[in-house]
């Protein structure tokens, strides 16, 4: 990777971080686009996500909580069952003749989201999910971050959301969080597997948890603008599409 790559990469890092953290997400799905843009390989591209994933979901986790933003009895019974599934997710190494299509696949999803959802009315009736329904979405959720390298929190969000079982703010908080355990338990389960951490991530650590800073600080007290959102979703349909068609 040349060092042209390394930098380009870190200012994307730090764009991406800063969006995602005011939202309460890590940015895996940005990190991972920025890295399809850039041609790097799928084997650099899933350590670098969780790493990146770690530190920036640390800094929205205390960011949300300290504002508020955060539930423990939403947030455990989602956790408990994603966790070993990330573990085990992460210690599976896909072939890059999969594992494109399956983050492309995961992009463009993230657009969608990114585009059409929608945060529920000031007025909407919020009730507590059942225990079981959170029990078997983590599972599935914590097995899908940890192949992929995210945090899961692009299929969380949504689903507390759409069913009503959070507001806005406090879905934040708890995505947060979700996306810190579930992105140690993939790294922890990627480690497992002897594969190496590349050698630029001190770099795009530093940009990371800079991104992060600014955009949870602001994240916490203010939710993201709309054209923000929506430059975002372009570039994670350019860079889903790229790895789909590549993998074709």
């Amino acid at each position: 990777m040349t060092v042209e790559t390394i930098t380009v990469l870190a200012l994307l890092i730090f764009a991406a971080a800063m969006l995602y953290s005011s939202v309460g997400h890590a940015g895996a799905s940005g990190y991972l686009a920025a890295m399809a843009l850039l041609s790097v390989e799928p084997a650099v591209m899933k350590p670098t996500a969780l790493c990146l994933n770690i530190l920036v979901a640390s800094i929205a986790t205390y960011q949300f909580a300290r504002a508020g933003c955060f539930s423990w009895r939403l947030f455990w019974p989602f956790a408990v069952a994603s966790v070993p599934a990330a573990y085990i997710g992460g210690a599976i190494v896909l072939p890059g003749g999969f594992y494109r299509p399956l983050v492309g696949a995961l992009l463009l999803l993230a657009a969608v989201r990114l585009l059409f959802a929608k945060p529920p009315a000031a007025d909407a009736q919020i009730k507590p999910p059942h225990l079981v329904l959170c029990l078997m979405a983590g599972a599935g959720i914590g097995l899908l971050s940890g192949l992929t390298g995210t945090g899961g929190g692009i299929f969380l969000s949504p689903l507390l959301l759409l069913m009503g079982w959070a507001e806005t703010k406090q879905t934040s908080g708890v995505s947060a969080a979700f996306i810190l355990v579930n992105s140690v338990a993939g790294l922890a389960g990627l480690l497992s597997s002897w594969v190496p951490l590349p050698s630029a991530i001190p770099l795009w650590a530093v940009a990371a948890v800079t991104g992060g800073l600014v955009g949870s600080h602001y994240g916490s007290r203010r939710l993201q603008s709309v054209a923000l959102r929506r430059v975002l979703a372009l570039v994670l349909v350019v860079a889903g599409l790229k790895l789909v068609t590549v993998a074709a």
